[in-house]
Formats: structure tokens, sequence, C-alpha cells
């Protein structure tokens, strides 16, 4: 079911909790958070994503048509070539404050914190 029909009949504050959810459940995959983690420094092709991420470029793809199709990745083509990047900066902050909340889990100075605050982040 998509977002568009599981919200129907609900109220608005109602329909943002689902897609909030949906928001959350795209996170729920490693692979998809490494591609964002890795599309924060900017526009990526598939087969360089793969790289970065460790996975083969067709199962980078199928999770980019996921990604797409949530509305967190966007794209741009240059003749055969596709660049994927980060849909909105919401998106970069939710995976970077997620990071910042699992290093807090597992240590007491979180690395990422002192290091991303350095680049602006």
């Amino acid at each position: 079911m998509d977002a568009d029909t599981q919200v129907r009949g609900l109220g608005e504050e109602d329909q943002l909790v689902e897609l909030a959810v949906e928001v959350f459940a795209m996170f729920a995959d490693a692979t998809r958070l490494r591609i964002i983690l890795a599309l924060r420094g900017g526009e990526l092709p598939v087969n360089d994503l793969a790289r970065v991420v460790g996975k083969s470029p067709s199962s980078v793809s199928q999770h980019l048509a996921k990604l797409r199709l949530a509305r967190m990745v966007s794209t741009r083509q240059d003749g055969t070539r596709v660049f994927y990047r980060l849909a909105s900066d919401h998106i970069r902050q939710l995976v970077t404050d997620a990071i910042y909340q699992a290093e807090h889990t597992l240590e007491g100075a979180p690395r990422l914190h002192h290091h991303h605050s350095a680049e602006g982040l």
C-alpha cells in the first residue's frame, strides 16, 4: 500500500504520523542509510555509490528506486550517466541525527559530533 492510500480518511496529524513512519521505515535498512550518508557529500552515480557502500550496482539501484519513490533522493542525467543526490537537507539532517544518537548510545564523547561540527553539519 502506498502513502496516499494509507492516509485517506485520517486527520491531518494522523496522516503526518503515518508518513513519518514510512520515512523511518526507509531508514530501517543499513544499505539505504549508507547511501544517504554517501550522498551527504554531493551527487554520485550508481557505480560510485556501490563502491562506497560495498554493494553491487544492481542492489544499490534497487535501494535508490525505493528512495526515489519515497522522494528522498532525486536524479540528474548527464549523457548516459544518472547522478543521485539527496532531495532535501531534511533527509541529511535526519540521518546525521540518527548517527549522532547511535554514537551517544555507544560512547561518551561522540566523534562525529566534533568532526561534523567543524565541517558545518
